[in-house]
């Protein structure tokens, strides 16, 4: 048998749910299946052992088929805890016995809720967190169907005493005078309100007496509702650990899937999806008088080191300049690995003086650091870099001039009015995120990359180990950009 109570904890749930086979999980459900029928004959064996005292509030003579009837099904569920989890492969055999599974315990519990007493707490329990439990271990169309079939019972015993029809039921009533014909006539509420009466017959003088409450004690008021409780309440508490704890794994997975989604697993930096998007959150939030400022930095020679060295050597290179860049770079700064051994840095509000001084730092911490290789010598390395600085100046007309040639029904974005404030307030703020990412070409970052690399080419056309700006080279007046960051002039 592969699966155990003892496989109940957060990591063992996570486990269960993301990577265990669906025969694993169906194994799983019919443990929790054995575990509630445990419970329901636990019972039996209680009232067995005080049949002298509750021989006035259950019907022992349906005690004994019904302790039957749960001994008999407790043993099948028993058997499919194991039989499940030896069913890997065969998808179709495993689905034709997880119907076997849904559809046996769904006819249990109805029955049993049936002939222990209708309880909304048992019922609801068993039909909503039942429902979801199970929901999350087997095919979720066969524990519709069974939710359906639930309902379908409920409604049918509720509606069968008028109907003429006697259901079996365990309760019985204390002395009383009230003609009350038979029990299984009666609804719960009514019930209820029939047992409170009854206890409320108890009281002398309107007073609670010791002997009152040791009375109580002793009636099926008190005995029927402990044992709806006893029924119910340890599984709605599982129930809930059980849901608390699938939480916690979606909270974790989240912040997994975020972290894969957004890093680098092998140098631990930002990946390229995340740069690029980050740089153009960066490039709408600038005011008009910040520049904005992008370096594209290459490792010299890379190859050699993986031909010389092996990819090992070279995986702990990058891992090592990413700690450097890292160490160097501020917070407000972001740099990510753009692919293979070339980094992205994106300087916001940064002039393009203070980004050359921060990519000569850079180029300069690069080249002092020592790769220290186990098993063999110690090297250097170095990188090139490509900078280019989009000045406030060429922002503002390359907006002036991407407005005025775009289409006006992608600058103008009306916005009809709304009787509440909370939707005007969000279609304003989606208007001004709009109109932000309107303001300039949708492909301008990737352009400002492509202006960086080529001054990166350049700095390895040169001799590497240097930084070359795009802002100081004549032959790239061609490009869109450049072209106006060149030909703008400053007032």
């Amino acid at each position: 048998m592969s699966v155990s109570i003892y496989q109940l904890g957060y990591k063992k749930l996570s486990q269960i749910i993301f990577e265990w086979q669906a025969a694993d999980r169906a194994s799983l459900l019919a443990l929790f299946i054995v575990m509630e029928i445990t419970m329901h004959w636990l019972w039996c064996l209680f009232v067995w052992i005080g049949r002298d005292s509750f021989d006035g509030y259950v019907d022992m003579v349906l005690l004994y088929p019904s302790w039957l009837i749960i001994t008999i099904i407790g043993l099948f569920f028993w058997w499919m805890v194991g039989h499940l989890s030896h069913i890997k492969n065969d998808y179709k055999r495993l689905h034709h016995w997880q119907i076997v599974l849904i559809g046996i315990y769904s006819l249990y519990i109805a029955i049993v809720v049936l002939v222990m007493g209708h309880s909304s707490l048992v019922s609801g329990v068993s039909l909503v967190g039942g429902t979801m439990l199970a929901m999350m271990l087997v095919r979720r169309r066969y524990i519709w169907y069974a939710f359906l079939f639930q309902i379908f019972l409920i409604l049918l015993v509720t509606i069968s005493p008028y109907l003429g029809i006697n259901l079996p039921n365990m309760r019985q009533l204390t002395n009383t005078a009230v003609p009350l014909g038979a029990y299984s006539d009666q609804g719960y509420s009514e019930m209820v309100s029939i047992e409170n009466a009854i206890a409320a017959s108890i009281f002398q003088d309107g007073t609670l007496s010791w002997d009152s409450i040791n009375e109580i004690r002793r009636s099926s008021i008190f005995f029927w509702r402990s044992t709806h409780i006893y029924l119910a309440l340890p599984k709605a508490i599982f129930m809930v650990y059980v849901f608390s704890t699938l939480l916690l794994i979606l909270d974790k997975s989240r912040k997994e899937i975020l972290q894969y989604a957004s890093h680098d697993e092998l140098t631990g930096l930002k990946n390229r999806r995340y740069g690029l998007k980050r740089m153009k959150q960066m490039l709408a939030t600038l005011n008009s008088a910040q520049d904005y400022s992008v370096i594209l930095l290459d490792l010299d020679l890379f190859k050699n080191i993986n031909d010389n060295y092996g990819h090992d050597v070279g995986d702990q290179v990058l891992k090592e300049v990413a700690g450097v860049l890292t160490n160097t770079l501020g917070e407000k700064n972001c740099v990510s690995r753009y692919g293979g051994e070339e980094f992205l840095i994106i300087l916001p509000d940064t002039p393009h003086d203070a980004a050359m001084s921060i990519a000569e730092q850079l180029r300069s911490e690069i080249a002092r650091y020592v790769v220290q290789v186990d098993n063999g010598p110690n090297f250097k390395v170095t990188a090139s870099l490509g900078l280019y600085t989009l000045t406030h100046c060429a922002r503002a007309f390359l907006k002036q001039e991407y407005l005025a040639t775009a289409p006006k029904d992608a600058t103008t974005l009306p916005i009809k009015r709304r009787r509440t404030k909370s939707r005007q307030k969000g279609q304003l703020m989606t208007r001004s995120c709009d109109m932000v990412r309107a303001q300039l070409p949708i492909d301008t970052c990737q352009r400002l990359i492509s202006i960086a690399d080529k001054a990166l080419y350049k700095a390895k056309a040169q001799g590497r180990n240097q930084v070359v700006s795009a802002n100081q080279m004549p032959d790239t007046d061609s490009d869109i950009v450049h072209s106006i960051a060149t030909n703008v002039v400053c007032v």
